[in-house]
């Protein structure tokens, strides 16, 4: 009927859609890297590790850009922001508009295309169990997300993620072609700080004090309540918010720890270059030498002489 919204659910077929766009994805890369990143290679002449970091970045810097705009529009449209009450109101949000849903199936299968990703682009082993751990973190949380019904919350945590996931590898890219040009690795940590804190206060505002304030506080696995019976008890509301609150900073011990490391090479370098310029001003320098000249290693005045003062014999 004119004027009715249709809403969706999660259920097995949504394998099938999932498997559908995995296929698309490996499309949709391999044209990236065909018409992109191999003719940008070319000019650069990077070494075999930059040259697969080089891949990898590009391909991250085009999805996470893609997502972010996607992912802020949905937001957007659908309310989430300008009513931060909407993101545990109602809860569970079983029923998803399409563009949710659609959000979330896409992001579960470029994911999931990135692990035949792997051996198609021939990663080194050194880097294969990082880039598994990466993946699979992904597809845990954005799975979660889907499945528990958490899908409004997750879109905001996702956007933010994206956000500083986009600016690193950015940063990556200007690196490889100007190693001198680092300004956007600064860009990329003041992001990095922001969206943690922000992720920070959304953790804190949704399960300190959304998810308790749900009217319906029973256990219903039928109708997707899986959590607000949960968080009604505060023993186990603040350990969840103690664990969260562990963790980013965990996330952001190694991030300072990585800055520190970065900037004492920095100013290493610096001081070693200045070293080096100093070191071959003074050898460009030239030597001063005794007026006149030297003859059998004795230096000889102008006139023939000696310069040395001649000792006077007593008479």
């Amino acid at each position: 009927a004119d004027g009715e919204l249709v809403q969706y659910h999660y259920g097995l077929k949504d394998l099938v859609t999932i498997l559908f766009y995995i296929f698309i994805a490996i499309i949709l890369h391999a044209v990236v890297q065909e018409y992109a990143l191999d003719k940008i290679n070319r000019r650069l002449h990077l070494s075999k590790v930059k040259h697969s970091k080089f891949n990898e970045s590009g391909q991250l810097v085009a999805f996470h850009l893609t997502s972010v705009i996607w992912c802020l529009y949905v937001v957007v449209t659908e309310g989430y922001i300008s009513n931060p009450r909407s993101l545990w109101e109602n809860y569970p949000h079983v029923y998803l508009p399409f563009q949710v849903k659609f959000f979330y199936l896409c992001q579960l299968a470029y994911w999931l295309h990135a692990l035949p990703e792997l051996y198609f682009q021939k990663v080194r082993k050194e880097e294969i169990p990082r880039q598994l751990r990466c993946i699979a973190l992904y597809l845990v949380h954005i799975a979660g997300a889907y499945l528990l019904n958490l899908t409004r919350l997750g879109l905001i945590l996702l956007l933010l993620q994206y956000l500083a996931e986009f600016f690193f590898h950015m940063a990556r890219l200007v690196y490889f072609t100007d190693e001198n040009n680092e300004k956007l690795f600064n860009v990329w940590a003041v992001v990095f700080v922001v969206t943690r804190l922000f992720t920070l206060t959304l953790y804190i505002l949704v399960i300190g004090f959304g998810l308790p304030r749900v009217e319906n506080q029973a256990l219903d696995p039928e109708r997707g309540n899986f959590f607000s019976f949960l968080f009604n008890n505060i023993l186990f509301r603040m350990s969840v918010l103690l664990l969260v609150c562990l963790f980013q900073a965990s996330v952001m011990w190694r991030f300072i720890h990585f800055q520190l490391r970065r900037w004492r090479e920095y100013w290493n370098e610096q001081s070693s270059r200045k070293r080096a310029a100093a070191s071959a001003k003074q050898q460009a320098k030239p030597l001063k030498r005794d007026s006149g000249y030297h003859e059998n290693g004795v230096v000889k005045a102008e006139n023939g002489t000696s310069p040395r003062t001649k000792k006077l014999k007593s008479p």
